[in-house]
Protein backbone atom coordinates (compact mmCIF):
# COMPACT_ATOMS: atom_id res chain seq x y z
CA UNK A 1 0.00 0.00 0.00
CA UNK A 2 1.12 3.54 -0.58
CA UNK A 3 0.99 6.51 1.78
CA UNK A 4 -0.03 10.03 0.91
CA UNK A 5 1.14 12.67 3.34
CA UNK A 6 0.95 16.40 4.00
CA UNK A 7 3.13 18.20 6.57
CA UNK A 8 2.54 21.25 8.77
CA UNK A 9 4.80 23.92 10.23
CA UNK A 10 5.78 27.57 10.00
CA UNK A 11 7.05 29.01 6.76
CA UNK A 12 9.09 32.05 5.90
CA UNK A 13 7.98 35.51 7.07
CA UNK A 14 5.61 33.95 9.60
CA UNK A 15 3.42 32.37 6.96
CA UNK A 16 2.17 28.93 8.00
CA UNK A 17 3.43 25.99 5.99
CA UNK A 18 0.89 23.70 4.34
CA UNK A 19 -0.90 21.37 6.70
CA UNK A 20 -0.13 17.70 6.52
CA UNK A 21 -2.38 14.81 5.49
CA UNK A 22 -1.48 11.17 4.90
CA UNK A 23 -3.48 8.59 2.98
CA UNK A 24 -3.00 4.85 2.66
CA UNK A 25 -3.51 4.69 -1.09
CA UNK A 26 -4.84 1.62 -2.90
CA UNK A 27 -2.98 2.57 -6.08
CA UNK A 28 0.43 3.75 -7.24
CA UNK A 29 -1.21 6.17 -9.69
CA UNK A 30 -1.61 9.15 -7.41
CA UNK A 31 -0.45 12.29 -9.27
CA UNK A 32 -3.88 13.42 -10.51
CA UNK A 33 -5.58 12.63 -7.20
CA UNK A 34 -2.86 14.55 -5.34
CA UNK A 35 -3.31 17.63 -7.51
CA UNK A 36 -7.10 17.58 -7.36
CA UNK A 37 -7.24 16.97 -3.61
CA UNK A 38 -4.77 19.79 -2.97
CA UNK A 39 -6.92 22.15 -5.06
CA UNK A 40 -10.13 21.00 -3.38
CA UNK A 41 -8.71 21.62 0.09
CA UNK A 42 -7.26 25.00 -0.91
CA UNK A 43 -10.70 26.19 -2.00
CA UNK A 44 -11.92 25.41 1.51
CA UNK A 45 -9.08 27.38 3.12
CA UNK A 46 -6.95 24.31 3.91
CA UNK A 47 -3.46 24.77 2.48
CA UNK A 48 -2.07 21.27 1.93
CA UNK A 49 1.22 19.99 0.53
CA UNK A 50 0.09 16.51 -0.50
CA UNK A 51 2.79 13.91 -0.98
CA UNK A 52 3.18 10.14 -0.87
CA UNK A 53 5.64 8.39 1.41
CA UNK A 54 6.23 7.35 4.99
CA UNK A 55 4.18 9.22 7.63
CA UNK A 56 5.97 12.10 9.31
CA UNK A 57 5.81 13.33 12.88
CA UNK A 58 4.07 16.55 11.80
CA UNK A 59 1.10 14.94 10.02
CA UNK A 60 -2.18 16.53 11.12
CA UNK A 61 -4.58 14.06 9.48
CA UNK A 62 -4.26 10.62 7.96
CA UNK A 63 -6.63 8.21 6.24
CA UNK A 64 -6.25 4.56 7.22
CA UNK A 65 -8.19 1.46 6.29
CA UNK A 66 -9.11 -0.98 9.02
CA UNK A 67 -11.63 -1.45 11.78
CA UNK A 68 -11.84 1.23 14.45
CA UNK A 69 -12.44 1.08 18.17
CA UNK A 70 -13.07 3.34 21.14
CA UNK A 71 -9.33 3.66 21.76
CA UNK A 72 -8.64 4.32 18.08
CA UNK A 73 -11.48 6.57 16.93
CA UNK A 74 -11.41 8.49 13.63
CA UNK A 75 -12.70 12.06 13.38
CA UNK A 76 -14.28 11.16 10.02
CA UNK A 77 -15.61 7.69 9.15
CA UNK A 78 -15.56 6.37 5.58
CA UNK A 79 -19.10 5.83 4.27
CA UNK A 80 -20.55 3.87 1.36
CA UNK A 81 -22.72 4.98 -1.56
CA UNK A 82 -25.76 5.29 0.71
CA UNK A 83 -23.93 7.40 3.28
CA UNK A 84 -23.75 4.54 5.80
CA UNK A 85 -21.00 2.48 7.36
CA UNK A 86 -19.97 -0.26 4.91
CA UNK A 87 -21.39 -3.78 5.01
CA UNK A 88 -19.25 -6.77 3.90
CA UNK A 89 -20.96 -9.22 1.53
CA UNK A 90 -20.38 -12.41 -0.43
CA UNK A 91 -21.76 -12.21 -3.97
CA UNK A 92 -22.58 -15.16 -6.25
CA UNK A 93 -24.17 -15.64 -9.68
CA UNK A 94 -27.94 -16.02 -9.44
CA UNK A 95 -27.86 -18.99 -11.79
CA UNK A 96 -25.50 -20.84 -9.42
CA UNK A 97 -28.33 -21.20 -6.92
CA UNK A 98 -26.11 -20.84 -3.85
CA UNK A 99 -28.44 -20.93 -0.86
CA UNK A 100 -25.89 -20.12 1.83
CA UNK A 101 -22.18 -19.49 2.17
CA UNK A 102 -21.78 -22.97 3.63
CA UNK A 103 -22.21 -24.16 0.03
CA UNK A 104 -19.00 -22.32 -0.92
CA UNK A 105 -16.92 -25.09 0.62
CA UNK A 106 -14.34 -26.34 -1.86
CA UNK A 107 -15.08 -23.48 -4.30
CA UNK A 108 -12.76 -20.88 -5.83
CA UNK A 109 -13.33 -17.45 -4.28
CA UNK A 110 -12.29 -13.89 -5.17
CA UNK A 111 -11.01 -11.57 -2.43
CA UNK A 112 -9.37 -8.12 -2.49
CA UNK A 113 -5.80 -7.49 -1.37
CA UNK A 114 -4.78 -4.85 1.17
CA UNK A 115 -5.63 -3.84 4.76
CA UNK A 116 -9.32 -3.09 4.08
CA UNK A 117 -11.17 -5.61 6.31
CA UNK A 118 -14.04 -5.85 3.81
CA UNK A 119 -11.61 -7.16 1.19
CA UNK A 120 -11.08 -10.54 2.82
CA UNK A 121 -10.87 -10.76 6.61
CA UNK A 122 -14.53 -10.22 7.49
CA UNK A 123 -15.84 -12.33 4.62
CA UNK A 124 -13.44 -15.19 5.38
CA UNK A 125 -14.37 -15.00 9.07
CA UNK A 126 -18.02 -15.48 8.08
CA UNK A 127 -17.04 -18.60 6.15
CA UNK A 128 -15.09 -19.93 9.13
CA UNK A 129 -18.16 -19.53 11.33
CA UNK A 130 -20.01 -22.05 9.15
CA UNK A 131 -17.03 -24.39 8.97
CA UNK A 132 -15.69 -23.33 5.56
CA UNK A 133 -11.92 -22.80 5.40
CA UNK A 134 -10.74 -22.28 1.81
CA UNK A 135 -7.32 -23.59 0.85
CA UNK A 136 -4.80 -21.01 -0.33
CA UNK A 137 -5.10 -22.18 -3.95
CA UNK A 138 -8.87 -21.56 -3.81
CA UNK A 139 -8.46 -17.84 -3.08
CA UNK A 140 -7.93 -15.43 -5.98
CA UNK A 141 -6.70 -12.09 -4.62
CA UNK A 142 -7.76 -9.18 -6.84
CA UNK A 143 -6.41 -5.65 -6.76
CA UNK A 144 -9.82 -4.03 -6.25
CA UNK A 145 -13.52 -4.82 -5.90
CA UNK A 146 -14.28 -4.40 -9.60
CA UNK A 147 -11.62 -6.95 -10.48
CA UNK A 148 -12.97 -9.38 -7.87
CA UNK A 149 -16.44 -9.12 -9.44
CA UNK A 150 -14.85 -9.56 -12.86
CA UNK A 151 -13.40 -12.89 -11.77
CA UNK A 152 -16.87 -13.96 -10.68
CA UNK A 153 -18.62 -12.74 -13.84
CA UNK A 154 -16.12 -14.54 -16.06
CA UNK A 155 -16.71 -17.80 -14.16
CA UNK A 156 -13.18 -17.84 -12.78
CA UNK A 157 -14.54 -18.02 -9.24
CA UNK A 158 -17.76 -19.16 -7.58
CA UNK A 159 -18.14 -16.09 -5.33
CA UNK A 160 -16.56 -12.69 -4.69
CA UNK A 161 -16.31 -10.38 -1.71
CA UNK A 162 -17.80 -6.90 -2.01
CA UNK A 163 -19.51 -4.09 -0.12
CA UNK A 164 -23.30 -3.82 -0.07
CA UNK A 165 -23.65 -0.21 -1.25
CA UNK A 166 -20.96 -0.56 -3.89
CA UNK A 167 -22.31 -3.74 -5.49
CA UNK A 168 -26.06 -3.07 -5.24
CA UNK A 169 -26.38 -1.21 -8.60
CA UNK A 170 -24.59 -4.07 -10.37
CA UNK A 171 -26.60 -7.00 -9.06
CA UNK A 172 -29.68 -7.17 -11.28
CA UNK A 173 -28.06 -6.25 -14.61
CA UNK A 174 -25.26 -8.78 -14.08
CA UNK A 175 -27.36 -11.63 -12.70
CA UNK A 176 -25.70 -11.48 -9.30
CA UNK A 177 -27.10 -11.95 -5.80
CA UNK A 178 -25.87 -11.23 -2.28
CA UNK A 179 -25.60 -14.62 -0.60
CA UNK A 180 -24.33 -13.29 2.74
CA UNK A 181 -24.25 -9.84 4.35
CA UNK A 182 -22.50 -9.05 7.59
CA UNK A 183 -23.11 -6.20 10.02
CA UNK A 184 -22.18 -2.59 9.15
CA UNK A 185 -18.66 -1.79 10.36
CA UNK A 186 -16.30 1.16 10.60
CA UNK A 187 -13.69 0.06 8.08
CA UNK A 188 -11.62 3.18 7.58
CA UNK A 189 -11.48 6.87 8.27
CA UNK A 190 -9.50 10.03 8.94
CA UNK A 191 -7.45 10.17 12.13
CA UNK A 192 -5.75 13.13 13.80
CA UNK A 193 -1.97 12.86 13.74
CA UNK A 194 0.61 14.01 16.23
CA UNK A 195 0.94 17.35 14.43
CA UNK A 196 -2.78 18.17 14.64
CA UNK A 197 -3.68 21.80 15.38
CA UNK A 198 -6.78 23.98 15.30
CA UNK A 199 -6.30 25.15 11.68
CA UNK A 200 -6.66 21.48 10.68
CA UNK A 201 -10.38 21.75 11.48
CA UNK A 202 -10.78 23.50 8.12
CA UNK A 203 -9.29 20.42 6.48
CA UNK A 204 -11.56 18.08 8.43
CA UNK A 205 -14.65 20.05 7.45
CA UNK A 206 -13.57 20.06 3.81
CA UNK A 207 -12.92 16.32 3.77
CA UNK A 208 -16.34 15.79 5.34
CA UNK A 209 -17.88 17.34 2.22
CA UNK A 210 -15.84 15.32 -0.27
CA UNK A 211 -17.77 12.72 -2.29
CA UNK A 212 -16.88 10.24 -4.99
CA UNK A 213 -19.67 11.54 -7.22
CA UNK A 214 -18.20 15.03 -6.83
CA UNK A 215 -14.68 14.05 -7.91
CA UNK A 216 -14.00 10.44 -8.87
CA UNK A 217 -10.35 11.15 -9.66
CA UNK A 218 -9.61 12.03 -6.04
CA UNK A 219 -11.27 8.83 -4.87
CA UNK A 220 -9.01 6.62 -6.97
CA UNK A 221 -6.71 6.43 -3.94
CA UNK A 222 -9.45 5.06 -1.63
CA UNK A 223 -11.11 1.62 -1.61
CA UNK A 224 -13.83 1.50 -4.27
CA UNK A 225 -16.68 1.32 -1.79
CA UNK A 226 -15.73 4.62 -0.15
CA UNK A 227 -18.12 7.32 -1.35
CA UNK A 228 -17.52 9.96 1.31
CA UNK A 229 -16.75 10.71 4.95
CA UNK A 230 -18.91 11.54 7.95
CA UNK A 231 -18.47 12.63 11.55
CA UNK A 232 -18.98 9.51 13.73
CA UNK A 233 -21.50 11.31 15.94
CA UNK A 234 -23.78 11.95 12.96
CA UNK A 235 -23.73 8.30 11.94
CA UNK A 236 -24.28 7.20 15.54
CA UNK A 237 -27.34 9.42 15.95
CA UNK A 238 -28.84 8.19 12.67
CA UNK A 239 -28.30 4.56 13.67
CA UNK A 240 -30.00 5.12 17.04
CA UNK A 241 -32.99 6.81 15.35
CA UNK A 242 -33.40 3.81 13.06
Amino acid sequence: MFGMAVSAGSGAAGNPSPLGIRIESVTEVTAVARHRLTSFLAQAGCSADVRFGEPGQDVVLEFRSGETGADNAPVLVATNRKGNRPTPVWVTRRTAGVGSIAELAGRDLATVEGPDPLGSRLALAALAEVGVKPARQQLYEAGDYSSALGLLLHNNTHAAVSEAGFVEPMLKKNGLVVTWAGKPVSAGGWYRGTGWNMPALLCEDALGGLTRSGDRQIFSVFPEWVHGFSRPERLNSEEVSQ
